[in-house]
């Protein structure tokens, strides 16, 4: 990926994070980017092409950061709980990702443009967790009654959850990681 259209995203992401996806247009793009406005259509053709953009590369930063959870780890158990551990941390670039993720998830009630990838990033996502489950079943670390993809779709939904709830300060982050590996503990039972 060019330079420039890494500036451009990263940018869409902050005013993503910052404005919502209603408070995106491309003039104050251009502005946060420090780029013209032309150089965000030669990249991107149009508004929703920044969306889609936005969102791979939202997709692509928190794999970046959860990624750690499978070079340090071995064990798939706690390979599951690392990664989604990782999506509740007080980083500038966890809290900005996760803001622009929920940003892009709520607009996509009233953006039907935004159903399918979104849906396609989440189904990669619990498929990520769907898989580590069915490993950790196999070493015997979870319980062989565990209905994996479940378990994943509860997970994930959950980390979304608390991720909002300690975004708008409804709950600390450290409360949310609590309730996290509570819940955690109690979908993988050994």
């Amino acid at each position: 990926m060019s330079e420039r259209r890494t500036q451009i995203l990263e940018a869409a992401v902050r005013v993503i994070a910052q404005d919502g996806v209603r408070g995106l247009r491309i003039e104050k793009l251009a502005a946060a980017a420090e780029v013209s406005t032309a150089l965000i259509y030669y990249h991107f053709k149009d508004r929703s092409g920044v969306l889609h953009a936005a969102l791979e590369h939202i997709n692509h930063r928190a794999q970046g950061y959860t990624d750690t959870a499978f070079t340090e780890i071995a064990d798939p158990r706690t390979q599951v709980e690392r990664m989604l551990l990782l999506e509740l941390q007080d980083s500038d670039e966890v809290r900005e990702t996760s803001i622009a993720w929920g940003e892009l998830r709520a607009s996509a009630v009233f953006n039907p443009d935004l159903r399918e990838p979104l849906r396609n990033t989440t189904r990669a996502w619990n498929a990520d967790v769907e898989l580590l489950i069915r490993q950790a079943q196999d070493s015997g670390a979870v319980g062989p009654g565990v209905d994996a993809d479940a378990a994943a779709v509860r997970l994930t939904a959950l980390v979304e959850g608390l991720s909002e709830r300690w975004h708008s300060g409804s709950i600390s982050l450290d409360a949310a990681r609590q309730l996290l590996t509570g819940a955690i503990a109690l979908e993988l039972r050994a």
